[in-house]
């Protein structure tokens, strides 16, 4: 049984969320601000968490950013009311794999939940170490690299940049990213792909806003030339 901790600082918003994912089988442990959410996350034991953006004493994204710099890999999905695609990017650059806009239905978020659970754990294919625009990438080690430089990718970019090059040269949709790297059975409304797409074209591009490395195919998704 995945066990799922909820951080939020909403009590209608928490006890709903517990009680949907509890009637869905998942164990469900709960925090009701970030600081109590982050010495929860510190105990580890957690397969996925849920995490409000906007929390007192620390923000969703604040707890992120220190359970990645602490080492914490679980998966974690933002809750965001903001509408402002800056702070989606900030939260995806920050360590989160995925994030939800408020208000979402229930469906949406079990749906959500069972993919990324589904994917958790899932190391990119590639057996070797490989350039991809300025980077060097190790996809066994999972470090990239420019020049003796770390350069730091999330999990899920190492998981896109995979997917990517075992398809270099062909056009790969936004749907074919959202079913084999998310695990999303039915497109989302979201532009994670994008938003993902866009953070790591700011890694590996010389000029991200001219792109020679990830291409845009208008209308349908990307491209990886290598």
């Amino acid at each position: 049984m995945a066990r799922i901790l909820i951080i939020d600082d909403e009590p209608a918003m928490l006890m709903g969320l517990k009680d949907n994912l509890e009637l869905d089988g998942y164990e469900v442990e709960t925090a009701a601000d970030g600081a109590e959410g982050l010495k929860k996350i510190r105990s580890g034991g957690n397969d996925l968490i849920l995490l409000d953006v906007m929390m007192p004493k620390l923000s969703g994204f604040d707890v992120c950013k220190t359970a990645r710099q602490e080492g914490v890999t679980c998966p974690i999905i933002l809750l965001t009311a903001r509408g402002e695609e800056i702070d989606k990017v900030l939260g995806l650059e920050l360590g989160a794999d995925d994030y939800i806009t408020k208000p979402f239905s229930v469906r949406e978020l079990l749906a959500r939940v069972k993919a990324i659970l589904r994917r958790a754990g899932t190391r990119p294919s590639p057996d070797h170490s490989t350039s991809i625009g300025r980077l060097r990438v190790d996809f066994q080690s999972l470090v990239a690299a420019e020049g003796d430089k770390e350069v730091r990718l999330s999990h899920k970019e190492f998981e896109i940049l995979a997917y990517l090059l075992n398809h270099r040269n062909a056009v790969v949709s936004r749907r074919d990213l959202l079913e084999k790297v998310w695990g999303y059975d039915e497109q989302p409304t979201t532009r994670t792909v994008d938003n993902f797409i866009v953070r790591l074209r700011h890694k590996v591009e010389i000029n991200p806003n001219q792109p020679r490395v990830i291409l845009t195919v208008h209308g349908t998704g990307y491209r990886l030339v290598v």
